[in-house]
């Protein structure tokens, strides 16, 4: 019944296509009623949960296909394909997107990492991988419909917002997704924190060295490490993070010179290359061709 309930107060909403504020930081409806094939995306740390139709998205060649039935939770920036195949106006994608805001679940995290009785993670154990699709439990649930509802009173979500917003925070680190979460935002976290300096620094020259050096690891370790939470090697990595970032801005209107300047390409030859090798298209017919799901990158 409360995930019915969730499904009414945001067709509610969401009337027509695109997002749709709450009044809480982090938190959108969205309603898409047209099919977009998967495209270049970027998934900054968020959990994404449908409430109607089915989602797509595409990490290192492996495919995620989630609907109500499941949630999607992203714990790190990850480089990916997202779309909405399936979406039609008598089936459309509806659902919310949460930011997960990192001070707050780091917070989170290492509160139930220290409190009694609870149950860590074995060190040197697998990473758990950056994409992960959990089943909605009654936690979930209940918290998600808790959040929902304060948008009937602005006076209710500016009071409320970030308390409504923890729990739901919480049931992630408790739920089926927890694993995966836990470890980009708890203690020994060094995978994510270097995810989060690649991120914000795409447009300047880094090294995998420096990087295993600010999160004190050897360059196999880290390696070895990188691999096991991403799927893909460091330099791997940063070559999708530019690229895709780059494929949203150009499907975005930016030209391609400056798309390439802004995620850190010198030679404007050697990125068409690359872009073409990774999507099939040199970045000019990309720039004809891009459809940009809407909101959800």
């Amino acid at each position: 019944m409360s995930k019915q309930q969730i499904k009414s107060l945001i067709e509610s909403r969401a009337r027509e296509d695109g997002m749709v504020d709450t009044g809480i930081k982090g938190v959108q409806l969205f309603r898409i009623t047209s099919p977009l094939r998967c495209a270049p995306a970027v998934y900054e740390p968020t959990v994404v949960a449908i409430v109607g139709g089915v989602k797509e998205a595409i990490l290192d060649g492996k495919r995620y296909v989630y609907d109500s039935s499941q949630y999607m939770c992203c714990p790190t920036s990850m480089p990916v394909e997202a779309g909405t195949p399936a979406a039609s106006p008598e089936n459309p994608l509806l659902g919310v997107i949460i930011s997960l805001d990192a001070r707050v679940m780091t917070e989170l995290a290492i509160h139930m990492e220290n409190a009694p009785s609870a149950v860590r993670r074995p060190k040197g154990g697998p990473l758990p991988q950056g994409l992960t699709l959990a089943p909605w439990d009654a936690a979930f649930t209940d918290a998600m419909l808790r959040l929902l509802q304060l948008g009937d009173s602005q006076a209710d979500t500016a009071v409320l917002g970030d308390t409504r917003l923890r729990e739901l925070y919480y049931a992630v680190l408790k739920g089926a997704a927890g694993d995966s979460a836990r470890g980009a935002f708890g203690a020994g976290n060094e995978i994510s924190r270097a995810i989060g300096h690649l991120s914000s620094c795409l447009d300047k020259p880094v090294t995998i060295d420096e990087l295993a050096a600010q999160v004190g690891m050897s360059r196999a370790v880290f390696h070895r490490k990188f691999k096991q939470a991403t799927t893909m090697s460091p330099i791997q990595f940063v070559k999708s993070m530019r690229l895709n970032n780059a494929a949203m801005k150009i499907a975005g209107g930016m030209n391609v010179s400056e798309a390439a300047l802004d995620v850190g390409y010198v030679s404007s030859s050697q990125f068409s290359r690359e872009f073409k090798r990774m999507y099939g298209q040199s970045p000019k017919q990309w720039s004809h061709a891009a459809q940009l799901p809407m909101g959800m990158a």
